[in-house]
């Protein structure tokens, strides 16, 4: 799946994952309960951040890595109709592997 959208800088594209709706246990979870996820897939990558000097920075993640993020990070885009987080890499606390 393309994206017709690409970040700037440091910052990086992810797909939220959302939570399943029934638990092991039977019960439906409404939406109003449920809280903001903090999973998700990393769609596309920036340009990269520069250090003092001007040298490139690599990003430590890529395209297509299952990450853990920050509860409020990052600002929510809609692109053809999908919802996605644009956020700092810094906004990412790890890779799920």
């Amino acid at each position: 799946m393309a994206v017709n959208f690409k970040p700037m800088g440091d910052r990086v594209l992810v797909q939220a994952i959302e939570e399943a709706e029934v638990k092991k246990g039977g019960i439906i979870i409404p939406d109003t309960a449920k809280e903001k996820p903090q999973e998700g897939k990393v769609v596309a990558l920036g340009t990269g951040k520069r250090d003092e000097d001007g040298k490139l920075i690599p990003f430590e993640v890529k395209k297509n890595d299952r990450v853990l993020y920050s509860k409020y990070g990052g600002t929510e885009i809609t692109v053809d109709g999908d919802k996605y987080l644009v956020m700092r890499e810094d906004d990412i606390l790890g890779v799920i592997e």
